[in-house]
């Protein structure tokens, strides 16, 4: 039982260092007038959230964009000037890692893999104990 209560403590210790230490993902995609971007993963930063960017012009066709972007820009609504037109462009916020995935706006990416192995190993530590 002593092995098992130090494999425990050894585990805990793991996990405490492994989890600060996550960087959260987004995905990027430049702009573009379609809806599919398939985007590359990316590093944000700890005050970043990710983001689909949605912009439109009156008679033209609609462009979006992906990646992370300051917290405090979440929700706004700016002109953006675009291929020498001025969109009407808002940022859509969202939280974790790669929930900026779809094709027309945030949704919510499945629990990262650290996530999952932090969530096994407390389940087996709450059993051996």
């Amino acid at each position: 039982m002593s092995t098992l209560s130090s494999l425990a403590r050894c585990l805990i210790v793991v996990l405490a260092c492994i989890t600060p230490t996550v960087t959260k993902h987004c995905f990027y995609c430049d702009f573009t007038n379609s809806n599919h971007c398939i985007g590359a993963p990316m590093y944000c930063g700890e005050e970043e959230d990710c983001y689909v960017g949605h912009g439109t012009a009156t008679g033209l066709a609609h462009i979006m964009n992906k990646g992370c972007v300051a917290v405090t820009s979440c929700g706004k609504e700016e002109p953006l000037n675009y291929m020498e037109v001025t969109y009407n462009f808002i940022i859509y916020c969202c939280q974790g890692n790669l929930c900026n995935a779809g094709p027309t706006g945030p949704k919510q990416a499945p629990s990262s893999f650290t996530t999952i192995i932090a969530g096994l190993s407390l389940t087996v530590l709450t059993w051996m104990l």
